[in-house]
């Protein structure tokens, strides 16, 4: 693995910078961050936290609604959804890492509604990458950037924090 000449520090604080910001606005008043398992999830916790919000951020998880997983099996190391307060006709922004092709963001709306009906739905992701195979487009995102598609992109959690990290597909 090549560590990805991008840190994790300043990336944090841009995207953080960005959801402050949405979340000023009036119909983003009570918005819940809903982080997508597992980078996103880790994000969400620590925007959560970095907000001054009471209470845990919810986490959502692709794996029953994945188009792929005929060849990736169900992954039994993803935690269930979690989501702490109901969703029904209230803002919620969705956290991610890395936005692909758009296809766990894909599976992660179909979860979602299965929850409820939110009044809208937002994406915020560290990093945005080429590759898109679906019309899904992240509204913050703290870097966007191009890799070939034979190189996938992951933050990973180390003794000292996160990095981000590129490796071959």
């Amino acid at each position: 693995m090549t560590a990805l000449a991008l840190d994790y520090e300043t990336l944090y604080a841009e995207l953080l910078a960005q959801v402050r910001a949405l979340l000023m606005r009036p119909e983003w008043v009570g918005a819940q961050l809903v982080g997508i398992w597992s980078g996103g999830a880790w994000l969400a916790q620590q925007l959560q936290r970095d907000l001054g919000r009471d209470g845990a951020p919810g986490v959502i998880s692709s794996r029953l609604h994945r188009d792929d997983f005929g060849q990736r099996g169900l992954s039994s190391t993803a935690d269930p959804t979690k989501l702490p307060q109901s969703i029904d006709g209230a803002p919620v922004l969705l956290v991610d890492d890395v936005l692909w092709t758009g296809r766990t963001t894909r599976a992660v709306l179909n979860e979602l509604f299965d929850y409820g009906r939110p009044a809208r739905v937002a994406l915020a992701v560290l990093v945005d990458r080429n590759g898109r195979e679906l019309p899904i487009e992240a509204q913050l995102a703290a870097a966007r950037i191009s890799l070939p598609a034979t190189q996938r992109l992951h933050l990973r959690a180390d003794g000292a924090g996160f990095k981000l990290e590129v490796e071959a597909c």
